[in-house]
């Protein structure tokens, strides 16, 4: 039976825990030739190793590899050139790579800011640039975007983080307008508070405060935006083109 990305040859950033590890997974159990991307060697050895023990067999040829820093043009360049080379094409890319560095703005400090943004926002940027001229070739694909309701609505202590996260969406509706006319869909994911390594340094007190905000009253998984990227990222989506999709149990309701 044909699944909803067979033999689609997707990129993810972020790719080695968390959000874009659940993403690869899901993007692999749907049949999907996915490219794991993260910044560290033994991240994404390990990421691979855990694919490859936890899917099926045919898992072994469809996933690979690559250390990437989502902020080195060359880096990304060079990436991008040895998987059409390897795939023929590229069908999706997720853009999950991000990172914070927290603290109001009276006590921020120019490296934090410029940090996230050029992780979180330039980063972006810098992987849509170097697929799209393979995806307008193909007159096909599928950018995703991960933006957070905190790039909607704002957040204390974060305005390098709420910054990077709207502008991810401007990047998506921008890239909507002008590369919807060339067969390629662009959509932004927004999600709440999702159970990852980055809320383990929060104080288990805190974090019950958070679950009472959520109407559903847990907090997300990692696996509950991976089946949201999956079906954006699906032919399912395929009339959806400049959205954006929270994810967040009715967080911001």
């Amino acid at each position: 039976m044909s699944r909803r990305l067979q033999d689609r040859v997707a990129i993810i950033t972020g790719a080695a825990q968390g959000i874009g590890y659940a993403t690869a997974r899901k993007f692999l159990q749907e049949g999907a030739r996915v490219i794991v991307c993260d910044v560290s060697q033994s991240s994404v050895e390990a990421a691979l190793v855990s694919l490859r023990a936890t899917e099926s067999h045919s898992v072994h040829t469809a996933v690979d590899g690559k250390v990437v820093d989502v902020t080195q043009r060359d880096q990304i360049d060079t990436m991008v050139a040895q998987v059409v080379q390897a795939q023929g094409r590229i069908d999706i890319l997720v853009n999950n790579a991000g990172i914070t560095l927290d603290a109001r703005l009276q006590k921020m400090t120019d490296e934090q800011f410029d940090r996230v943004i050029d992780v979180n926002l330039k980063g972006t940027y810098n992987c849509a640039r170097s697929v799209i001229n393979t995806m307008i070739e193909q007159n096909s694909g599928v950018i995703l975007n991960a933006s957070s309701v905190v790039g909607i609505y704002g957040n204390f202590g974060q305005t390098n983080y709420a910054a990077s996260k709207f502008g991810v969406i401007g990047f998506v509706k921008t890239w909507a307008r002008e590369l919807g006319p060339k067969g390629i869909r662009c959509n932004a994911v927004a999600p709440g508070f999702i159970a990852t390594q980055i809320l383990e340094t929060i104080p288990e007190k805190v974090l019950e405060q958070l679950t009472e905000r959520v109407p559903l009253r847990r907090l997300g998984t990692p696996q509950d935006v991976a089946n949201v990227y999956a079906f954006l990222a699906s032919d399912e989506a395929s009339y959806i083109n400049g959205a954006v999709i929270e994810v967040s149990g009715g967080l911001t309701v």
